[in-house]
């Protein structure tokens, strides 16, 4: 019986729109995850007959193999931005973390990195947490136009979710100024949380524009055009200023702190704020029962174990023994424009710094 209903809870949440967006989001970490590697073969070709990227130098412009890893990045992230037209947030958004396996895995191969056994059971760990997210996602919320989107968020109204949500997005925009306008003049070159904290919180509510854009682009291409709606044009400058305001910062932090701690602690605090947040406006929760919900928190805490259990293991295969979770830790310096002791950057951190 208990069988039965889980596999019938099981496929209602596997829609045709969930598998959609569930193979854009797997191609999305294939594509990234190689693409650092093609990057780093083409900066070490390029640093061989030019001036090195980590030493100022631009020879890599020159070169066609990063330019080739650069077009595969750019492939990865269009199809994670579909991913979301089609998928919830909380099934999308911890699927990043699989591209640190693609990176571990090619980097082992082609560029003879070894890989630590730790670093083998972090990424089983991510390849678990992964699945069990996928088994028990909730099901896409039908959604006819973008102006359906905008009353989720904007019209408390007429919905308790809009409200409560507008509440969050303004704890979020206030927080952010007071990170940026009083606490990263005191703290920023020496708590790494200041950076890290605004790019989290502006990145939450970028997803949630992106997905309310991916869905105008969708149905317009379905044939209800969402272009005529203003709702549309507004989406997307949220989406521009909140993806500016995060690249900003999140090279701060990269410039400033060693990115095998930047990464781990940005993934945990990013996926977090927007799984939060996409709960809070699309009520992905409330159409499943609490034992999916907490299979789905599970499935999330396995993934992070796995993603600081890889990014400890890079560290310590690179003889760095310092604690990597260290809020102190300064960046060390980069070589051929990739920082040689760095763990495998994530999705978004990634595309963001490559920009």
């Amino acid at each position: 019986m208990a069988t039965t209903s889980s596999t019938s809870s099981w496929r209602e949440g596997m829609s045709s729109d969930n598998i959609k967006g569930l193979i854009l989001a797997l191609s999305s970490s294939f594509f990234i995850g190689a693409s650092f590697i093609v990057k780093k073969k083409g900066l070490k070709k390029a640093g061989a007959s030019g001036v090195r990227a980590g030493s100022g130098g631009y020879s890599y412009l020159y070169e066609p193999l990063w330019w080739v890893g650069m077009v595969t990045m750019i492939v990865g992230e269009i199809a994670n931005f579909a991913a979301y037209a089609f998928a919830p947030a909380i099934l999308v958004t911890p699927l990043g973390a699989l591209s640190i396996i693609i990176s571990a895995a090619l980097a082992h191969i082609i560029l003879r990195e070894r890989l630590h056994i730790f670093g083998i059971l972090g990424c089983v760990l991510c390849v678990v947490g992964s699945t069990t997210i996928v088994l028990h996602a909730p099901q896409e919320r039908e959604i006819e136009s973008v102006t359906e989107v905008w009353d989720l968020a904007m019209e408390p109204e007429h919905n308790i979710s809009s409200a409560t949500f507008l509440f969050y997005a303004a704890l979020v925009i206030t927080a952010t100024f007071v990170l940026i306008f009083h606490f990263i003049p005191l703290y920023g070159q020496t708590h790494i949380m200041v950076y890290i904290g605004v790019c989290s919180l502006v990145g939450s509510l970028t997803v949630m524009s992106v997905k309310a854009l991916g869905i105008a682009i969708k149905l317009t291409l379905s044939g209800m055009n969402q272009l005529i709606f203003p709702q549309t044009w507004a989406f997307t400058l949220v989406v521009t200023v909140c993806v500016l305001t995060q690249m900003n910062y999140l090279n701060k932090a990269l410039d400033t702190f060693n990115t095998a701690v930047v990464s781990p602690i940005y993934y945990v605090m990013f996926t977090t704020f927007t799984i939060v947040a996409s709960v809070i406006m699309f009520k992905d929760w409330d159409r499943q029962s609490p034992t999916q919900v907490i299979t789905e928190i599970c499935g999330f805490v396995t993934i992070l174990s796995g993603t600081f259990l890889l990014h400890k293991t890079k560290d310590m295969a690179d003889g760095l023994l310092q604690s990597s979770l260290s809020i102190r830790l300064p960046k060390h310096s980069e070589e051929d424009g990739f920082d040689g002791g760095e763990g495998i950057p994530l999705r978004r951190q990634e595309s963001l710094r490559s920009t």
